[in-house]
């Protein structure tokens, strides 16, 4: 993730997939940390909420999923939110996640993977 400078996952001793926190240091020197809520290897995804973020968001829970493209030999990547906010922040921060969020990150894997 392009403002990303650091991630750390924090492992609970249990192990268990809802004790799973993930923490990122932004560039601007912001932290947003995430719990994990579903994790499945078989249906290829993972649900997530935040936690703590500067983003002005609350109750926010997204997923990404991979679906199969047998045609080509290729993966859809579906990643999606859903949050709460201040009514009059909600197409900024639309825009913000979509556009910066998910895009940045859907960008960052194609550099990496050469998609």
């Amino acid at each position: 993730m392009p403002h990303v400078v650091k991630s750390t996952i924090i492992d609970a001793p249990t192990a268990i997939v809802w004790d799973v926190l993930r923490d990122f240091r932004l560039r601007n020197g912001d932290r947003i940390r995430e719990k994990l809520l579903g994790l499945s290897d078989y249906d290829m995804f993972c649900t997530y909420s935040i936690l703590e973020s500067p983003m002005g968001v609350e109750n926010y829970v997204a997923t990404l999923r991979l679906t199969p493209v047998t045609d080509g030999d290729q993966t859809f990547m579906e990643w999606s939110a859903e949050f709460d906010c201040a009514p009059e922040r909600e197409t900024e921060l639309i825009g913000n996640i979509g556009g910066g969020v998910f895009q940045g990150g859907f960008d960052a894997l194609k550099r990496a993977f050469g998609g």
